[in-house]
């Protein structure tokens, strides 16, 4: 299979050289067991799954004799099935650190298809000695083999946008279908909807099983189509279980199961005082845009938007929500929100960094913007003082526009492509 470039490989080789352990997490079929193996002939480790049963029980009967053996830094390829190494783990980590601390540093690398807030075996044993990282899907850079385009940094940046024209050709359709799952982009000839069908039933049967015994495994596929037909929404979970024919408890159970396999991403609102009476509710995201489109189902944009043009503004707001979270995942200190008032004034993103400084983030699928676009943002900007950066409308256009102080129009490319 041809070699896709992870952006994400340079931070696992770096948090390495900064932390005992690294948590590499992410959805099943990213391409972390491919990473990890680099990685591992990087640092001249020994890697290892436990998709192995022999290594499995192994680790599972004797886990301290299991991580004794190995002299050189370990990978361990699916570490969430075995929570009794953790505990080894820690133990030979504190033996390395009051023996000679810097020999600590970098000595396992874990991967794993389950999100560590469902793992509080891992989180606990090693709280202050593990970096946790995400892979998720190909962003359009990665999948189209371009160079990382810093857009957040520049975002944050206190200097202008200037006038740019963006000459990118490709309908939204085709940036969709790149920036997804791996093995998708790379071989072609494959049936997309089969291999959906199967990596969903490969989700529920396995990881969700392993992370609790589900009595309607039968009910999660119509479940995962319900949220679907809600993204880009306020969560509505009463709504929702009842939909499903579920008691809210059993619903909440198997929706946060949705998020600890990386399906589905819950973006919690923003709060500050700033003198409004906000929404506290999170609204849902498909971590691929793909998956959403199937099981909507429509395999190409196109058709949504002549059928159904308001689920087609939230399908393209989702492909934007799933290409932000990528970048901050190459990122330190950013974090994600929407906002959203009750007298219904909404700004679909708001990246806050760790100095409390935030960026507006408004998406609209269409190639035209107008000032009325901004409304919500110049009365964010107004509230929120000297902690607005900037207020940006990603729009289908190809140029860059000024509205006003710290306020653009940005062609939807410019997450991926430098303008000419």
């Amino acid at each position: 299979m041809p070699h896709i470039k992870r952006f994400l490989h340079k931070n696992i080789l770096l948090s390495l050289k900064e932390w005992p352990a690294v948590y590499l997490n992410g959805p099943r079929q990213v391409g972390k067991s491919t990473l990890a193996q680099e990685i591992a002939q990087e640092i001249q480790g020994d890697y290892l799954s436990l998709d192995d049963v022999r290594l499995l029980s192994s680790a599972q009967h004797d886990p301290i004799s299991f991580i004794s053996r190995f002299d050189r830094p370990v990978v361990l390829d699916e570490a969430q099935l075995a929570p009794e190494l953790f505990r080894a783990i820690k133990q030979h980590i504190d033996q390395r650190r009051s023996q000679h601390k810097a020999t600590s540093f970098g000595r396992f690398l874990l991967t794993g298809s389950t999100n560590i807030m469902a793992l509080p075996q891992l989180a606990d044993a090693l709280v202050g000695r593990m970096q946790t990282l995400t892979l998720l899907p190909l962003s359009v850079e990665e999948a189209l083999k371009k160079p990382l385009k810093q857009f957040i940094d520049q975002l944050f940046s206190r200097q202008t946008f200037t006038f740019r024209t963006f000459t990118s050709k490709k309908a939204m359709d085709s940036f969709i279908q790149a920036a997804t799952f791996p093995e998708l982009v790379v071989e072609k000839h494959i049936n997309r909807s089969a291999w959906f069908n199967s990596y969903i039933n490969t989700l529920i049967q396995r990881d969700i099983q392993q992370l609790a015994q589900v009595e309607k495994a039968n009910i999660l596929p119509l479940m995962l189509k319900l949220l679907a037909t809600h993204v880009g929404g306020l969560l509505n979970d009463a709504d929702l279980a009842r939909d499903c024919g579920l008691n809210m408890m059993t619903y909440r159970r198997y929706r946060t199961l949705f998020e600890h396999i990386f399906l589905i991403n819950l973006i919690p609102p923003w709060f500050n005082n700033i003198g409004k009476r906000l929404v506290k509710s999170p609204k849902i995201y498909f971590n691929d845009t793909e998956l959403l489109l199937h099981l909507l189902p429509y395999q190409k944009l196109s058709l949504l938007q002549n059928e159904q043009p308001r689920l087609y503004g939230a399908v393209v707001e989702n492909f934007v929500a799933s290409e932000l979270a990528k970048k901050i995942t190459l990122t330190t200190g950013i974090q994600l929100f929407h906002f959203r008032t009750h007298d219904n004034h909404e700004i679909d993103f708001i990246l806050e960094n760790s100095q409390g400084e935030i960026v507006a983030i408004e998406v609209k699928a269409r190639e035209t913007v107008m000032a009325s676009d901004f409304k919500t943002i110049a009365l964010l900007q107004e509230k929120a003082g000297k902690s607005f950066i900037k207020g940006v409308v990603l729009y289908l256009g190809d140029k860059i526009l000024s509205f006003g102080k710290d306020c653009y129009a940005l062609p939807l490319a410019s997450l991926w492509e430098e303008g000419v």
